[in-house]
């Protein structure tokens, strides 16, 4: 059985989880084929949106114990190549040309939430629980740290990553790892409609607003942001999909995107 499936419906690509039996949890293996999907799905023209989800129960348990206890006998380097496998695959998510979005039920844990966190955003059903767990084992959950605080601040990360407290969908909406929360039965349904409102818009603007937001983001707002941005809206316009998009907009019509 593959550990992970890859399916695709109308310019969008389903990624899911599929090591049903480990809850989902990654080893190794799985962490190079997700980061091997995402650098081709990067590349496809026919891709707009790409949705990480799972099979089963959970969302993902983290890292697999099988694997845990195998590294446990790694040497320091073997372990920095270990883990910088794991920080490729985030920022090929995080990176990815294209909007990337989660959709979350049952645990969440470690690493698991890491993956969330990379994601440009996140659904998840209101019986979803979250935890930073990798301190009640005495490591630190270093590689997904910079993704998680992105989405949820320094303050809430320290509190998350120093208690390793369980929490749940509402507490994870307030903290902004998550952006929608709805019923379990809902899960596909909301997801669906959210990245389908996505897709109906231009391709290329799309991909054009997640970079803005990924180059913009760190940086103050001095002199060189505002001809950054002016820029960036500037080639936006007189590109081919500006042009359809305005055209479309003043006729009154439907937009023709070119995949």
């Amino acid at each position: 059985m593959d550990s992970v499936v890859v399916e695709k419906n109308n310019n969008i690509a389903f990624v899911t989880l599929n090591r049903i039996e480990k809850y989902n949890a990654f080893d190794d293996e799985m962490i190079e084929n997700l980061s091997s999907i995402f650098k081709s799905l990067a590349e496809c023209s026919a891709t707009i949106a790409i949705v990480l989800k799972a099979n089963g129960k959970h969302f993902s348990a983290g890292a697999d114990l099988a694997w845990m206890k195998r590294m446990k006998n790694y040497s320091q380097a073997d372990n920095f190549k270990d883990s910088k496998a794991l920080a490729e695959l985030l920022h090929n998510i995080y990176n990815n040309t294209k909007p990337v979005v989660a959709s979350v039920q049952g645990c969440a844990f470690g690493g698991g939430v890491g993956l969330i966190a990379a994601c440009d955003f996140a659904i998840c059903t209101e019986s979803s629980s979250f935890c930073f767990s990798e301190t009640k084992l005495g490591l630190i959950p270093a590689v997904i740290s910079p993704y998680v605080v992105k989405a949820i601040g320094q303050r809430q990360s320290k509190k998350l990553f120093l208690t390793a407290e369980k929490f749940n969908a509402e507490h994870a909406l307030s903290y902004n790892l998550v952006q929608t929360v709805c019923r379990d039965n809902e899960l596909a349904d909301i997801t669906l409609k959210i990245v389908n409102q996505m897709t109906k818009n231009g391709p290329n603007s799309l991909f054009a607003s997640k970079k803005l937001i990924n180059d913009i983001a760190p940086l103050p707002v001095t002199e060189n942001i505002q001809n950054l941005t002016a820029e960036r809206i500037a080639l936006q316009r007189i590109s081919a999909e500006g042009q359809e998009g305005l055209s479309a907009f003043f006729d009154k019509r439907q937009p023709k995107w070119d995949l």
